[in-house]
């Protein structure tokens, strides 16, 4: 008598298949049962005053009037006194002389800046204090007139 062709991995696939389909099928019917359970009310959310979604209605006696006005739709616009002065100063936070680039933390802001070899006027090396101005670099802004701070 002949033995069968199916091997031990092809039974062992099988059965897995067979497996995942009747748990498939299992979840299917428990979705279905429960959608003729649910009604509209188990689908309604509220929103409290903190943002966070929630099963209960607010309550309309803590009801708070805002002004159209006060709402700020964009981002406020920054106080701009400390940016006034184009030459800043800062400290080289990190400088790779072989590769030619770094980033200096400005003293006022204590914004991280990138600097590039080529819009150095002195060699500067990590721990120096320099004075710069900010312009635009090709990922963001970058230090430029970079000079030694005596």
């Amino acid at each position: 008598m002949g033995r069968s062709q199916e091997t031990f991995g092809k039974k062992e696939v099988r059965n897995k298949k067979e497996k995942k389909r009747k748990e498939k099928e299992k979840k299917r019917l428990a979705r279905k049962d429960s959608e003729k359970n649910s009604s509209l009310d188990d689908m309604i959310a509220y929103v409290d005053e903190h943002g966070n979604i929630t099963s209960t209605p607010p309550d309309p006696t803590q009801k708070e009037e805002i002004e159209a006005e006060d709402i700020e739709v964009s981002v406020p616009k920054s106080d701009n006194t400390e940016r006034d002065d184009p030459i800043r100063t800062g400290t080289v936070t990190f400088f790779n002389d072989s590769k030619g680039y770094g980033f200096i933390r400005d003293s006022i802001t204590k914004e991280s800046i990138f600097v590039h070899i080529n819009s150095c006027a002195d060699e500067i090396r990590e721990g120096n204090l320099v004075s710069f101005e900010i312009g635009s670099g090709q990922k963001g802004p970058a230090a430029m007139n970079v000079k030694m701070v005596k």
